[in-house]
Formats: structure tokens, C-alpha cells, sequence
């Protein structure tokens, strides 16, 4: 092993997509990554590849487990205790039900650093939801209309390159940075740029595009954006048959006699289907309606529904900064033993130069 992070033992809890790229950006730093997989006999089945090429299951080593089975549990929480990170991405209440949840796994190992990735997070009225990528883009204003032309904006490229590629990888390389200063107590040249983590987080597409036959679920009319009635719009991500029989219920539409959606070639007849039901009512009727059952359908919003919807309010994924009104996006980590305080107000051009300098100069 060699990078910043060599010596860090993580944990990562193998069975959602972001849990495993976390797994990938830790081992690629250097971190001694071991993924918990289910025990022969429990796998998931071929949705979860996990071919040596795999860039969503490269630099790690994996351990086979029936987290169902009391032995399992034990074998899990043992490997706790040698672990500096663990990050789990199931649904909330899952891991505690295990027995593999904070509560537990603090009990051997307190020092653990414990990392939940979720949806919507760990409270509120959708926590248990389904949250793939459209749906939480559509509910948290990243899709709202493009003021030139008043279509959703999709896909959010900027947020690809600028921020989720480029600078969330630079965050993660100083940090990983910051840690290996404490071995060798010397700094280093942290140097990334916004193509190489446009690239890595692009991970899962390229893999979709190496399978063959496979078709990226962007094309498909069951992850797509529909127009209402009035002009606005709904993000449909109903990928799994669970939430895809939900959607059709909802919408007065049956199996019987639909075009095929495992047949790409039927998507455009399916998908003209869908849109006339959409657009036969208002966009906040079928808000409503489907905010009664999970079937992967979430309202376009713009900045300030944003801040209102019920989730969102719960998470407390907006915030007041200073005396102003106007809400911004919250901090998105919440810590349970050193939560942070809210973001102050930007300052003045050269506010706190006196003070700075006194202080730091001590």
C-alpha cells in the first residue's frame, strides 16, 4: 500500500453504489479497504457485478458474511474493532436491526469513525424511500428550469466537473493529506484537477458502458422527467419493479397490455404513455399522490420549494446564514458527538485584517 492514507483501516458495508465509491476514493488514497459481502448463497444476483475490472469494487480485499446470522454479526463487529472507518449505506434502521449499527459498534471499538451514506438521510417522512440520483437532483433544486429556455436542467454537468468532481476530490485529497502529516509531520502538494475528478466520479457510467447489451437507465422512460399539466415538472427514478408497479398504479396504468420497459426498443411507445398521464393533471396533484407511496417520483423544485418540502425541512438541508432570510445549503454531514455550528455570514472585503494579524501573530 502506498498514499496518504496507508495504515487506515476501513470497513465498507458492500450494497449501494455510493457506499462503494466511497470504498474506491478511500482505497485509491491508500487506506487498507475490506468490504463486507453477502455469504455464498446470499448474493444479490447479477445487478451487483463484481468482475476484477470493476472500478466500483477495485483496490480492496472482501469477506463473506450472513449478517442475518448471529455468527456473522459477531465476525462483523470483531473485524469493528480493528477498523479506523466504517461506512454503511443501508436504509436507515437496517444496520441497528443487524446489530451493526453505532450504538454496537462503538460498544468495541469508540475510537470507530462510523460513516452512514443515505438517500434523505437518517430522519424525516422519506428516510426509508428509495433515493436515486433524478429524484433527489429534482427535490433538492439542482434541476429547476433553465431561464432561457424553462426546460429542466439535466444533466447538472457544472456540478459534475466543478463540484462534485473536482472540488469534493480536492477536499478528499487534503484531508487525506492532513492525515499523513501526523505520521511524517511533513506537508505535501495536494494537486487535482477538475477532469480527473470528473472522471472518477463518472465511475458508474463507464462501467454501465463496458457491460454489453447494457443500456444506461437515463435512456429508459422509467428514470426520465415529465411535464405536467401546468407546465411544470416530476422526476420519475422508478427502477426497481417495487417502485415501477407503484408508479404504474398511481398513474391508472396496468402491465397488461404495456409496452415491455426490459425491451429498450418499446421505450418510446412507454414512454409517450407515461407523459400523457402526466400531463393530464397539475404538477402538485400528483405531489400528492405519489408523496403517499414510494415509487421513485420526486417534484422538480426551484430553490424555495426546495427549502419547504417536508424531507428537506426535516434534514435541515437548509439554513439561514447570518440575519439573513435567504436560505442556503446546509453543511451536509451532521456529527453526533461534535456537531458543527451554523455557517457564519461571508465577510467584508478585509473585515478582520487587524484582528487576524494580532491573533496570529500572538
Amino acid at each position: 500500500m502506498a498514499g496518504p492514507l496507508t495504515g487506515v483501516r476501513v470497513l465498507e458495508f458492500a450494497g449501494s453504489a455510493p457506499t462503494a465509491f466511497v470504498g474506491t476514493v478511500l482505497s485509491g488514497l491508500g487506506a487498507d479497504v475490506v468490504r463486507i459481502d453477502r455469504a455464498p448463497g446470499k448474493a444479490a444476483g447479477p445487478d451487483e457485478p463484481r468482475r476484477a475490472e470493476n472500478p466500483l469494487s477495485r483496490g480492496r480485499r472482501s469477506v463473506a458474511l450472513d449478517l442475518k446470522s448471529p455468527e456473522g454479526v459477531e465476525q462483523a463487529l470483531s473485524l469493528v474493532e480493528h477498523a479506523d472507518i466504517l461506512v454503511e449505506g443501508f436504509r436507515p434502521g437496517v444496520a441497528d436491526r443487524l446489530g451493526i449499527g453505532p450504538e454496537a459498534a462503538h460498544a468495541r471499538n469508540p475510537r470507530l469513525v462510523y460513516g452512514r451514506v443515505s438517500g434523505w438521510g437518517q430522519q424525516g417522512e422519506w428516510a426509508g424511500r428509495a433515493a436515486h440520483d433524478l429524484a433527489v437532483l429534482a427535490l433538492t433544486g439542482a434541476l429547476d428550469v433553465d431561464p432561457a429556455t424553462g426546460d429542466p436542467v439535466l444533466p447538472p454537468t457544472a456540478y459534475l466537473s466543478s463540484f462534485a468532481g473536482g472540488a469534493n476530490a480536492h477536499v478528499q485529497g487534503l484531508l487525506a493529506a492532513l492525515h499523513e502529516r501526523e505520521r511524517s509531520g511533513r506537508g505535501q502538494v495536494v494537486d487535482t484537477a477538475l477532469a480527473d475528478g470528473a472522471a472518477l466520479i463518472s465511475t458508474l457510467i463507464h462501467q454501465w458502458r463496458e457491460v454489453p447489451g447494457n443500456h444506461t437507465v437515463t435512456d429508459a422512460p422509467h428514470y426520465s422527467l415529465y411535464q405536467a399539466a401546468d407546465g411544470r415538472h416530476l422526476a420519475v427514478a422508478a427502477i426497481e419493479p417495487r417502485l415501477y408497479q407503484n408508479l404504474l398504479e398511481q398513474l391508472g396504468l396496468t402491465d397488461s397490455g404495456l409496452p415491455d420497459r426490459s425491451d429498450p426498443a418499446a421505450w418510446p411507445a412507454l414512454r409517450e404513455l407515461i407523459a400523457a398521464r402526466f400531463a393530464t393533471r397539475d404538477r402538485d396533484h400528483w405531489v400528492k399522490l405519489f408523496d403517499a407511496v414510494d415509487a421513485g417520483v420526486a417534484p422538480v423544485l426551484n430553490a424555495a420549494e426546495a427549502a419547504a418540502h417536508h424531507q428537506l425541512a426535516a434534514r435541515g438541508t437548509f439554513v439561514a446564514i447570518g440575519d439573513s432570510a435567504v436560505l442556503q445549503p446546509a453543511p451536509p454531514s451532521r456529527f453526533d458527538r461534535t456537531p458543527a455550528a451554523a455557517p457564519g455570514r461571508a465577510p467584508l472585503p478585509g473585515e478582520h485584517t487587524e484582528e487576524v494579524l494580532a491573533e496570529w501573530r500572538g
